[in-house]
Parts: C-alpha cells; sequence; structure tokens
C-alpha cells in the first residue's frame, strides 16, 4: 500500500532551465515527414518536377524580357529621332498583309519540318499536343535519332535562311508583307529560345534529346544570326518603325495598337 502511494505522489516539475536544447529541422512537405508512411516515388517525382517547372518557367520568362528588351532597344534608339511628320504613308491594308506574312513565316516552319520527313522516307502526320496543333515526324528518335534531329531543326533553319534571303537579295524593301515574314522569323526563334524551349514537342528539346545540340549550342547558333537579323533591320531605313512607331512629342509606342471603326 505505501509503495503504491509513494508511486503515486506528486512530484516536482523539472524546470525548464535544465532541459536540453535541441534544434529540430522543420521541411516545408509534410507529405514527406510522416514516419508511418513513406511518399511514393511517385508522388516525390511529381513533386521534384513541379518545383524544376517553376524554377524553368522563371528562368524562361526572365530571359525572354531581356530579350524583348534588347531588341527593343536596339530597334527604338534610331526611330526616336524621327518625327510623325516624317512617316510614310501606310495603305488600309498595311495591317492585313502585316499578319499574313507573319503567318506565312509560320506556315513555312512547319512546311519545313513536313518536307523534311518525307524526304528522309517518313509519313509525317498532324495531331493535337495539350490542344496544340503539331506536326509529328512519325520517326523513333531511339533508333534514328540523327533523322529525329534533321526534323526537328528544319523549321527554324527554313525561316531563318528565309529571312536571310529577304536582307540579301537586292528588291524594293520594306513592305507590310515583307515585313510580317521578318517578324514572324524572329518571333518564333525567340519564343523557342526562351519559354518555349522547355515545351514536351518544342524543337530545341527534341534537338538536345536526340543530342543534336544541346539547349546552349541551339541558344548560341539560332540566337546570334536572329540578332544580326535585327541588327540589320534596325540599320535599314527602309524598315523603319518595324516594331515601333514614333510619337509626336519624340516618344515611341511599342507593339501593335489596333483602333476601332
Amino acid at each position: 500500500m505505501w509503495s503504491a502511494m509513494a508511486a503515486t505522489r506528486p512530484t516536482n516539475a523539472i524546470p525548464f532551465a535544465n532541459a536540453s536544447k535541441e534544434k529540430v529541422l522543420v521541411s516545408a512537405s509534410p507529405r514527406r515527414d510522416q514516419p508511418a508512411s513513406d511518399p511514393s516515388a511517385r508522388w516525390t517525382s511529381r513533386s521534384d518536377s513541379f518545383c524544376g517547372m517553376r524554377e524553368f518557367t522563371t528562368i524562361g520568362l526572365r530571359r525572354a524580357s531581356l530579350l524583348a528588351l534588347l531588341a527593343s532597344g536596339l530597334l527604338a534608339e534610331p526611330v526616336a529621332a524621327q518625327s510623325a511628320d516624317t512617316l510614310p504613308p501606310r495603305s488600309a491594308h498595311y495591317w492585313r498583309n502585316l499578319t499574313l506574312g507573319a503567318a506565312t513565316s509560320i506556315l513555312l516552319h512547319e512546311a519545313g519540318h513536313i518536307g523534311t520527313a518525307i524526304a528522309l522516307g517518313s509519313h509525317p502526320r498532324f495531331g493535337f499536343d495539350s490542344y496544340r496543333p503539331t506536326v509529328y515526324s512519325e520517326i523513333d528518335s531511339r533508333t534514328e535519332p540523327h533523322k529525329q534531329y534533321l526534323f526537328s531543326v528544319a523549321g527554324l533553319v527554313v525561316q531563318n535562311t528565309l529571312d536571310e534571303a529577304i536582307l540579301d537579295i537586292p528588291h524594293e524593301r520594306g513592305s507590310a508583307f515583307e515585313r510580317g515574314v521578318l517578324g514572324g522569323g524572329i518571333g518564333t526563334t525567340l519564343f523557342y529560345l526562351t519559354i518555349g524551349r522547355w515545351g514536351s514537342v518544342s524543337d530545341i528539346a527534341f534537338i538536345a534529346k536526340v543530342h543534336g545540340m544541346t539547349k546552349t549550342q541551339s541558344t548560341l547558333v539560332f540566337g546570334t544570326v536572329s540578332t544580326a537579323h535585327i541588327l540589320r533591320i534596325r540599320r535599314d531605313k527602309r524598315y523603319a518603325n518595324f516594331f515601333v512607331l514614333p510619337r509626336a512629342d519624340g516618344g515611341v509606342k511599342l507593339g501593335i495598337g489596333i483602333s476601332g471603326p
């Protein structure tokens, strides 16, 4: 009886100052810290993929912003010195022809893919990837990686070659359709070298996948060509106001403005 009472008698609390201090690492992912159940490999992989995708997207947006600012700076300098009174008159169909030129450049990009696949003995087909129209080479990249590389690189090669021909071959320059073709080629290249390089069917991603060129090498090759085209357009007065329009107060307007009827 006495032993039972002694076992249940109140005791003094241990002073907090005498307790040892422990540093506990708190994780931001509680799903991984449950001691009773380890996270599945699929969940861990998806979590890591999401973090990596978010990081790549952030980097891509930063690079796209820097390239856009660079292009704007290269093209805006000579235009800022012009006044609105010196602008050449534009036809009523200027924006329509500009849009047709850009669409033509994009269609030729896809035609480059299709033509290359057919020349390599394949039978390309059209499909959708996340609701986006896509041309599939129907080439087995595991057994014929070089053919897949040629297919993937063909679109950008066609566009950049066309832009180079427009800038090299003597002719009457500066039409709205021609500006659209050049803008389509430069815009597509900048897209694929920035935020478009990580897409599931991205040309740049497939070029790297089959070890044709790394993403960095593709960026250097096509980025250098597009930069050269931008500089040549900037220095040619016949392409004045290519991406910007001067205001009467001496400033510039960036982009395309659409006014209602």
